[in-house]
């Protein structure tokens, strides 16, 4: 162990008291922190107020014994591991000891070997899972709000919209391609508001049949329909004081459509083959990826529903309108797919990476995700190289990144067809262009 690292925390619970000093001394010169309790009370009171790894408690005490006490630093301490000592007829005990969520048992007299094992494997699963807490937390803070990456222009745009709204309470249409990151705003805009301590409840629209969809919403009751054998609540009592995620909002059925208007109008509802009127406070978030105005007018989407989800509305770019991110992006999916898949990728070449700028991207964000772990899982240093990326990327941008000139073409010519090209690889962005040809942008648009 390094003389800076902190000492396991190890309390020890036993009305013998000859007992626990002699493990104190164990454990002592085994390098652990010791506190002590001489009855359950007294364990529980010390562990009130300070954290352990463990808690090695004898399962016969008087007053407060050794199972309930397990039971309360479960409820107290979830993570703190507890190991029982027992005697030998009270093995039986033990054994339901650890079906209530005890570590180990260790049996009495103890041997110093097998009891100083139990626990010191113990703390190292309780270190284990508070270290996966808190990489779960840091990965959380990575892509919860900053999971929305890009510092473009129409990324920032996007950003200013989500904190404008999220305040509110009436509902949000997002519309964007698919890939675009929709799901991602509809959550930041629940974190963001006053919602946050509810739930976050998402679902497909396109994903679940119209026969299924609307016992998903609503619920339903027992005998309902054929394989309804008790009550169920639907996505909208889940999401009661949250927020509700419509995905693909422009696949509903006519008659959910109805239904749904109800809702956002009147807050109320009945689970499908019930009578009971339920009331949620819920706010609903849609998404789609087609023109719902369009779908309206042509009589293919509630005309009125959609009105009612299009109170604010905000369009999410696509890959292509914002390419100032891509190197961004990458290197924030090659981090996480390293990382992932344990490789030590770092970085990526100039030349892969002109590769990913020049790509048109159609399935967006989405489809950039997947090309970054497919080129992490398939390289073989620590830097992504264009043969790495998929033949779909490479061969897509390799065909516009050659230029044929004549010999004896002017220079002046040659420099307006490089620049010609190179705009027309990146989709007319000067400032990008500018980037691949090592010029100031407005060299671009005096050359032009």
């Amino acid at each position: 162990m390094a003389s800076n690292a902190p000492r396991p925390r190890l309390l020890v619970v036993d009305d013998d008291g000859a007992a626990v000093e002699s493990l104190r001394e164990i454990f002592d010169r085994e390098g652990f922190y010791v506190r002590t309790g001489a009855s359950g009370e007294e364990g529980l009171e010390v562990l009130r107020g300070e954290d352990f790894g463990v808690v090695l408690a004898d399962l016969r005490m008087p007053g407060m014994d050794g199972m309930d006490l397990l039971r309360a630093v479960k409820a107290l301490r979830p993570d703190t591991e507890v190991v029982i000592m027992t005697a030998f007829g009270t093995i039986e005990r033990a054994v339901e000891a650890m079906r209530e969520g005890a570590y180990d048992f260790v049996t009495k007299p103890l041997k110093r070997p097998l009891v100083v094992r139990s626990v010191t494997r113990a703390y190292e699963k309780a270190s284990l899972k508070a270290e996966n807490q808190a990489l779960r937390a840091e990965l959380e803070a990575v892509t919860g709000e900053r999971s929305l990456v890009g510092t473009s222009a129409a990324m920032r745009r996007v950003q200013d919209t989500i904190t404008q709204v999220a305040q509110a309470s009436t509902t949000v249409l997002i519309m964007g391609e698919s890939g675009t990151g929709k799901e991602l705003v509809a959550r930041a805009i629940h974190r963001r508001s006053r919602r946050n301590r509810g739930p976050f409840v998402a679902i497909n629209c396109a994903a679940i049949p119209v026969t299924l969809l609307e016992s998903e919403l609503f619920g339903h009751e027992r005998g309902a329909f054929t394989g309804a054998f008790a009550r169920r609540e639907g996505r909208f009592k889940m999401a009661d004081g949250g927020t509700l995620f419509l995905d693909e909002v422009a696949e509903l059925d006519p008659m959910i459509q109805a239904k749904l208007l109800r809702v956002l109008q009147e807050g109320e509802f009945e689970r499908l083959g019930g009578t009971q009127t339920l009331r949620v406070d819920v706010r609903v978030v849609a998404s789609t990826n087609k023109n719902l105005l369009e779908m309206s007018r042509t009589g293919r989407f509630r005309e009125d529903l959609f009105y009612r989800l299009n109170v604010i509305s905000m369009t999410l770019p696509a890959l292509r309108e914002r390419s100032d991110d891509i190197p961004l992006l990458a290197q924030h999916f090659l981090s996480r797919f390293a990382e992932k898949n344990r490789k030590e990728v770092r970085t990526i070449t100039r030349e892969a990476m002109d590769l990913l700028i020049a790509h048109d991207w159609p399935g967006n964000v989405r489809e950039l995700e997947n090309t970054i772990e497919h080129a992490v899982v398939l390289s073989r240093g620590d830097t992504i190289r264009p043969e790495d990326l998929p033949d779909l990327v490479a061969s897509d941008a390799s065909a516009m990144q050659y230029l044929t000139i004549q010999l004896g073409t002017p220079l002046d010519e040659i420099e307006q067809q490089v620049i010609q090209q190179t705009l027309r690889l990146t989709r007319g962005n000067k400032r990008l262009a500018a980037q691949l040809l090592g010029i100031a942008t407005r060299t671009i648009y005096r050359k032009l």
